[in-house]
């Protein structure tokens, strides 16, 4: 029988959906579950897996076509009676990414599809490709071998792949040529939020130095006791809490315009927004409620949070919801930034790099000259809803919480 795969509802609110990339071919031969089509909406980018097995007999959508929820997309050809099988569908859009099944307690051999080609998931080819990894020689934990990105990244661990299969480094080109590449998917997602922010809302940005010398001491602590837990604490956690707290005293830059109702809404709670660099771009993942946890938990969160993002595996419901944003760019480089406000948000907090340079110390004896721990911080609001004044003050409170860090705890 021919089933007419419609585009599913992958997300609560979207309308429609961008296709990313073709998994599969016209001809192809396809296995229940097996991703077919990339799929990017607003909120996440989700692979579509086949409903049953049979034969795709035609892709009815180009890579880069908008389509919306409840088109055609591809049908496929089926032995006899099968249906399609509902729960594969319901599994992608409630996850918000593959419909594989958890992996069986002995990981199968991968399987192959008649094409010859390894059944395997997008960022597990993309690794595999950087790494150079064969993909014959990975066993798939997922339902019907299908490899994951994380059984390319053991099997390269293991020390199994020669060391003849790196990546041959790419010839360093002349001048006079050029790449194109199809400005679509994430990219292209990023590229529309941007602009609508920067065109919608006035930006102004408050710019502050900021001595946490005493705060690189207390994560030097905290790391410690957060090892002894399995835990990885950075400063973000810190920079998170003291958020927090100030969102409490500034809320009027923890909110958003209700622009159909024409109300300005300011949150009573903190759901922060953390700009994370993954390989398929910029997303802005959301942790809920910070002010009513501890450095600890949150440390243990954004860990967890952070690797699925970079990883594909975020749900949908959690890149939504943010009432104030973070970007921090400090581990990468540059003193100072201007961030781009993550749209319909009030506010963003730009968090740069660390660095020692000599400071004025008070002392009973006078002041004098020592090494000191130095970062900017910026925030940029919009001039629409909030005055210069208060993204200052948001600041000169930011600041004495991290200058003195035991005030956290308050």
């Amino acid at each position: 029988m021919t089933i007419e795969f419609k585009l599913p509802d992958v997300g609560e609110g979207v309308a429609d959906g961008e296709i990313v990339q073709w998994l599969v071919s016209a001809g192809d031969r396809v296995k229940e579950h097996q991703a077919v089509v990339e799929v990017m909406t607003d909120k996440a980018t989700v692979e579509i897996p086949s409903p049953a097995d049979g034969q795709i007999s035609a892709l009815l959508a180009e890579a880069g076509d908008v389509v919306p929820v409840g088109s055609v997309i591809f049908t496929l050809e089926t032995e006899g009676g099968a249906t399609v099988a509902e729960p594969a569908l319901a599994a992608a859009s409630a996850s918000g990414g593959t419909a594989v099944a958890s992996a069986p307690p002995a990981a199968p051999p991968a399987i192959k599809t008649t094409t010859g080609k390894v059944l395997a998931v997008p960022s597990a080819r993309r690794v595999a490709r950087d790494l150079g990894v064969d993909l014959d020689r990975v066993a798939g934990s997922g339902r019907h071998g299908v490899v994951r990105r994380a059984d390319v990244e053991a099997f390269h661990s293991s020390g199994a792949a020669p060391a003849s299969a790196a990546p041959t480094p790419a010839p360093i080109q002349g001048s006079g040529g050029e790449t194109r590449t199809p400005f679509r998917g994430v990219r292209r997602k990023i590229a529309e939020a941007m602009v609508r922010s920067a065109f919608t809302a006035p930006h102004f940005t408050v710019i502050e130095e900021v001595d946490v010398t005493d705060l690189v001491a207390l994560r030097g602590r905290a790391k410690a006791l957060g090892a002894a837990e399995g835990v990885k604490v950075t400063y973000m956690p810190f920079i998170m809490k003291a958020t927090a707290l100030c969102l409490a005293r500034f809320p009027m830059l923890n909110g958003t315009l209700d622009e159909e109702t024409n109300e300005l809404v300011n949150f009573h709670y903190s759901n922060l927004g953390i700009a994370t660099d993954t390989p398929n771009g910029l997303l802005v993942p959301v942790i809920k409620a910070v002010e009513q946890k501890g450095v600890l938990a949150l440390a243990r969160e954004l860990a967890e949070l952070a690797e699925r993002t970079r990883a594909g595996k975020v749900k949908p419901d959690e890149l939504v919801g943010s009432t104030f944003s973070i970007t921090n760019a400090g581990n990468i480089g540059g003193i100072m930034a201007t961030p781009i406000i993550n749209f319909p948000d009030i506010a963003i907090l730009g968090v740069h790099r660390l660095m020692k340079k000599p400071g004025v110390v008070a002392g009973p004896d006078g002041d004098r000259i020592e090494v000191r721990q130095y970062m900017n911080f910026s925030i940029s609001v919009d001039h629409r809803l909030a005055d210069g004044a208060d993204g200052a003050r948001f600041l000169a409170y930011f600041r004495t919480l991290l200058e003195d860090p035991g005030l956290l705890s308050l």
